[in-house]
């Protein structure tokens, strides 16, 4: 544990933001995972426009890197035109 008072912030803002970036990685994850469990062409392109926006906004964030951003979006615009 720090003793010094900057210190003591820094930890508490570092496990909130942890906290933070878990929640939203998970987000990603089962967002992914329910559009690859969609049949319908319109349940997925509406679900698929969703996926972007979170990931855009873990992109800006920098949560993950934004090349890896688009190229799950590019995938997942590809499995949601081929149905």
């Amino acid at each position: 544990m720090p003793n010094i008072k900057s210190a003591k912030k820094r930890l508490r803002q570092s496990q909130r933001r942890r906290l933070d970036n878990r929640k939203a990685r998970s987000e990603i994850r089962t967002r992914t995972k329910n559009l690859l469990q969609i049949d319908s062409k319109s349940e997925a392109e509406q679900a698929y426009r969703e996926l972007a926006a979170v990931l855009d906004r873990a992109a800006q964030r920098r949560l993950m890197h934004p090349n890896a951003a688009a190229r799950q979006k590019s995938r997942l615009n590809r499995y949601v035109s081929a149905l």
